[in-house]
């Protein structure tokens, strides 16, 4: 059974309509199904599901992003990877079920592999805890981290989480820790480590994993501080704002280009990463490999440098300046009688000195003669 979501009613419609006409045993008994008729309905819903996702607001976005049936980290660690070992453990205190983690081979060559995993179903997402990490799992991240930075092996994460679990438990185990700890690890790594935001990228929980060389984001995925939600509670103590929350975020991925804090955009297919999941497993991988193919005769100290460089431009145009540009702009305005007021000293500062060089002049004339 597929999902819509609700500005997707008469894409529902159309879909119904074809599904009756592919059944050749409808009420009046066998009858011929008609292929042109098919065919002509699955042209309606292609030019009807382009217009739709050509023109998503923000918050249709996030909703693109949440949908059931998207793909999640399992299914491209699946379909992506070869001969992957999953690891678990953090060595501290125990196993978080919602990160995957594990050493496996892309295009023979071996790499690390970090999913926030939400789950298919509903028995999943409560064994996952809907992608929201524990402490446990960002310090199994950094375990796995520091081992493939030892042994020079690139590393890849795909990021989809509404945030970092903000239980009480999680709390009491040291969460905002392990999150500046993971943070800190990407921020260190002498290999490339490449994030893939493939659905929610929420707040310090996809941060703590996506402070990464390359930051890449699925065209229907959203990387936010807050959810538009909890946004719109904050800010007009009205939840059901999310419209205005949304597009004041600025959480989808073209606007977050446009920022520069995501490096690439990865298309999906019309209707969204659900709707074809072949062609995005193609683009995700195109992507991957186009990536590491840039850090492959950079040294460690290059990687470092360009990871540093791209965090420091976020928000700077140009970089740094030798002299601000704007210090023109943030001087203070003085009103008519400040200016006069300064005037006035200026002047007495001359008379002062015209005075003073007079009665020198004097004393010298006197003392000669």
């Amino acid at each position: 059974m597929k999902n819509y979501l609700n500005f997707e009613n008469e894409v529902k419609e159309l879909e119904a309509k074809i599904d009756a006409l592919k059944d050749p045993y409808n009420r009046e008994g066998i009858s011929e199904v008609n292929t042109d008729e098919i065919t002509l309905f699955e042209e309606k819903i292609n030019k009807k599901l382009e217009k739709l996702y050509s023109n998503l607001n923000p918050w249709q976005t996030t909703q693109v992003a949440r949908h059931e049936d998207r793909p999640k980290a399992k299914y491209f660690i699946d379909n992506l990877f070869e001969d992957f070992i999953s690891l678990s453990g953090d060595r501290f205190y125990g196993e978080d079920n919602s990160v995957i983690a594990g050493f496996a081979k892309f295009e023979n060559k071996s790499v690390l592999v970090i999913g926030q995993e939400k789950g298919e179903n509903l028995e999943e997402r409560l064994d996952r805890n809907f992608g929201m990490m524990r402490p446990e799992g960002y310090r199994k991240s950094v375990r796995l981290m520091e081992l493939a930075n030892k042994f020079n092996i690139p590393i890849i994460t795909f990021i989809d989480t509404p945030g970092a679990y903000p239980g009480v438990g999680a709390e009491e185990r040291g969460q905002a820790e392990a999150i500046a700890k993971s943070i800190e690890s990407c921020l260190k790594l002498k290999v490339p480590n490449i994030s893939i935001i493939i659905g929610e990228g929420g707040s310090g929980g996809a941060i703590a994993l996506a402070s990464a060389s390359k930051v890449i984001m699925l065209q229907n995925a959203i990387y936010s501080v807050i959810s538009p939600e909890g946004c719109a509670t904050i800010l007009w103590r009205d939840p059901k704002k999310t419209l205005e929350a949304a597009y004041a975020m600025k959480l989808t991925a073209n606007e977050l280009y446009q920022l520069n804090i995501v490096d690439e955009i990865i298309e999906e297919p019309i209707g969204g990463a659900h709707r074809d999941r072949e062609k995005t497993l193609e683009n995700t991988r195109n992507s991957i490999k186009k990536n590491l193919q840039q850090f492959k005769n950079l040294n460690e100290e290059e990687i470092i440098l360009q990871r540093k460089n791209k965090f420091l431009q976020i928000g700077r145009g140009r970089g740094f300046s030798t002299k601000s540009e704007t210090s023109n702009s943030l001087s203070l305005k003085k009103n008519n009688i400040e200016v006069l007021f300064d005037k006035i000293i200026i002047n007495k500062k001359i008379i002062g000195g015209i005075i003073l060089l007079i009665i020198t002049i004097l004393a010298v004339y006197i003392f000669n003669n």
